[in-house]
């Protein structure tokens, strides 16, 4: 470790070598044994003496149980480990605890710079891949996961400045297993989820913002589930509620087909086979949008508008429903109420009872079109998170996933170390 004749000193190679900052290199042995490379360390004089868990000076207590090894990144092919003694001390707050080190952190096995890499690697690899690379069971990586996401919301409240939200549901296993997930409109990062579909759940995220910031937001995306309406009212009494349009043409869309299942029992029925067959076909060319028709789909809804004026009309009533949220602000409300109009004495069951339930949401579907918000941002969150999920062959626990999801969604992944 001494210096050398070209003015390079040993120990700084190897603190940058192995990672470590606020740390004095001691000296570097090959454990022919284990084959792994350990480097005796220790921290620097202002590092010593500070609680592992607030960082704040304090007095001594023992030498603990003798000296650890944490696991940092390989040199080359080799695996590398720190070596130093693990001191305890004694904390007004927190009692006797190991002191902390500044290559590590506190109750961790690896350090800083492991961490940051596997944490990056999980959102960017598949499984598998993680585990060859690093030397580390899949546990292992989810533990890593959990302290670098505690690290990030520890320094950086998602929940901090939040205006416009959006709350939806996602399904993470089969029995009906669903996470809560909020959204922040304005940067598109997942900034809370939990699991059960409860209204309990949704107060609870409610709950850790905080009646100040609750008095904050201004808009609430989220579909017509009266278990998220109540909940938001009562929380967040100044805030407007916007449904998302999705779920609303989703509705007609449901309604189309009704009308369509009406239409060919009734066909079925009456002995006239070849059109009960015709409209069996004619799910897919009834519920795209017409930009997106293949030629055939498009032959067999010109067939639908001589063969049925029923079914044609109530797919012309659908798509007018969608032109509404295509148009938006106050040209969409004026739309609307064209829509509502002609809906109501259409003599068609199903539609009349969307117009009805329409009404009912009035309020919350005119704010969303005046103010433009949708859970798109919110779809495209809940996209990447069974994208994870496949990444990942699935995960055992549900805390495992919004770990994954909020370090890769919600702003918390590091980058590579030394990047």
């Amino acid at each position: 470790m001494r210096r050398r004749r070209n003015g390079v000193r040993s120990p700084k190679v190897w603190q940058r070598l192995l990672g470590v900052e606020r740390t004095v290199v001691e000296g570097v042995v090959f454990d022919e044994d284990d084959e792994v490379i350990v480097a005796s360390v220790r921290p620097r004089k202002g590092a010593r003496s500070r609680c592992g868990i607030c960082e704040c000076r304090c007095p001594g207590y023992d030498q603990g149980d003798g000296r650890r090894r944490w696991r940092t990144l390989d040199l080359g092919t080799i695996p590398a480990y720190l070596e130093a003694d693990a001191p305890r001390v004694s904390c007004p707050e927190h009692g006797v605890v190991v002191a902390s080190v500044p290559w590590a952190r506190h109750g961790a096995g690896h350090t800083y710079g492991f961490d940051d890499q596997a944490a990056w690697l999980a959102t960017h690899c598949s499984k598998s891949a993680v585990r060859e690379l690093l030397r580390v069971s899949w546990r292992t990586v989810g533990a890593i996961v959990t302290r670098v996401v505690a690290d990030a919301r520890a320094t950086r409240d998602p929940l901090e400045g939040l205006r416009r939200i959006g709350i939806d549901e996602i399904s993470y296993r089969r029995g009906y297993k669903y996470l809560i997930v909020v959204v922040d409109h304005d940067t598109g990062a997942l900034v809370w989820a939990k699991p059960d579909r409860t209204r309990a759940t949704v107060r609870a995220f409610f709950n850790d913002l905080g009646a100040q910031r609750c008095a904050a937001i201004r808009l609430v995306s989220a579909d017509a589930a009266e278990w998220i309406a109540d909940v938001v009212a009562e929380c967040c009494p100044d805030a407007i509620r916007c449904m998302d349009p999705f779920h609303v043409v989703a509705w007609a869309t449901k309604a189309l087909d009704e009308v369509r299942r009406d239409v060919w029992n009734a066909a079925r029925k009456g002995g006239m086979k070849a059109l009960a067959g015709e409209l069996q076909g004619a799910r897919f060319a009834l519920w795209k949008n017409p930009e997106d028709l293949t030629a055939n789909q498009a032959a067999k809804l010109a067939w639908i508008a001589k063969a049925n004026a029923r079914l044609y009309r109530a797919y012309l009533i659908k798509e007018q429903l969608r032109a509404v949220f295509q148009l938006k602000d106050i040209r969409g409300v004026a739309m609307l109420d064209q829509w509502l109009a002609w809906a109501c004495r259409c003599r068609i069951g199903p539609f009349v009872e969307l117009a009805a339930m329409i009404r009912r949401h009035r309020v919350a579907i005119e704010a969303a079109l005046i103010h433009g918000l949708s859970n798109a941002r919110i779809e495209a969150v809940n996209t990447k998170i069974r994208l994870l999920q496949r990444i990942a062959f699935g995960y055992r626990e549900p805390e495992a996933l919004i770990a994954m999801a909020m370090l890769d969604l919600g702003g918390c992944c590091p980058s590579l170390p030394g990047r």
